[in-house]
């Protein structure tokens, strides 16, 4: 039984993988400060309310774009569940070229996702993550990660506007019935998510344009995710796990 932790910006998912499966994972959020005690006790609760022991993992993989939790994070693993983590970056053997100009630039959660999208989906492929930044990655036929696109994540625009706007209020994400909005409400929805979409569209049509490629295919995750794919022709998969089932294939190259 391996563990896989994937540590975002927002949220930090866990899961159990058995084989080809995640028959259990779990959420927390990443920001709240954590001693190696909390990470250790809070860890084991989440394998004892599913009534499964930590006695069963026989090895912990972690993907994070977090560094100031990392060490606080390791230490309660080594010590409530015994186990020197494994951590993706330099070292580890991920099987993808990184052909960017800084390799090390590249985020872990990215590298992970674009082994899972090429591993599963096959390539050339587009992942795109709607997490707290959303990102389009391109990886070629040949399983190369090749080029990036970082943009804010819908969530940071609804925050920037009624942060910095007095009068705007803080609203729920999710598409209007009619982008000919009649209140304030309906209008921020309508342009943000509408605006999102033109964007994600736009990207996705220019990578398309300037690698050659018109039919290679765009794979999708994130908490946000769902949303997008379900009112663009766009995106051709949502895959919610991808981080964590590219965790369980990088954990796999290692431990050949």
């Amino acid at each position: 039984m391996i563990l896989g932790i994937d540590v975002g910006n927002t949220n930090t998912e866990l899961a159990v993988m058995v084989g080809d499966e995640l028959p259990y994972s779990w959420r927390f959020v990443t920001k709240t400060p954590r001693t190696s005690d909390e990470y250790g006790v809070l860890i084991k609760s989440f394998f004892r309310n599913s009534e499964i022991s930590v006695d069963q993992v026989s090895s912990v993989i972690i993907a994070s774009v977090v560094p100031n939790i990392m060490y606080s994070l390791t230490n309660g693993i080594k010590k409530y569940i015994g186990l020197e983590p494994m951590v993706v970056g330099p070292g580890i053997k991920t099987g993808m070229p990184i052909n960017t100009s800084d390799p090390s630039e590249v985020g872990a959660d990215r590298i992970v996702d674009a082994v899972a999208a090429y591993s599963i989906y096959g390539g050339p492929v587009i992942v795109t993550d709607f997490g707290t930044a959303t990102t389009f990655d391109y990886v070629t036929k040949e399983g190369a990660f090749a080029a990036a696109v970082t943009t804010p994540g819908i969530q940071i625009a609804v925050d920037a506007l009624w942060k910095n706007a007095a009068k705007l209020p803080n609203i729920e994400i999710k598409k209007p019935p009619s982008i000919l909005a009649r209140d304030t409400v309906t209008s921020m929805q309508a342009g943000l998510v509408y605006g999102y979409i033109g964007q994600v569209e736009y990207i996705i049509e220019q990578i398309k344009k300037e690698t050659g490629v018109k039919d290679m295919k765009v794979v999708a995750t994130g908490g946000y995710g769902r949303l997008f794919y379900q009112e663009t022709k766009s995106i051709n998969v949502y895959d919610p796990q991808l981080s964590l089932k590219g965790l369980k294939i990088i954990h796999d190259k290692n431990y050949r």
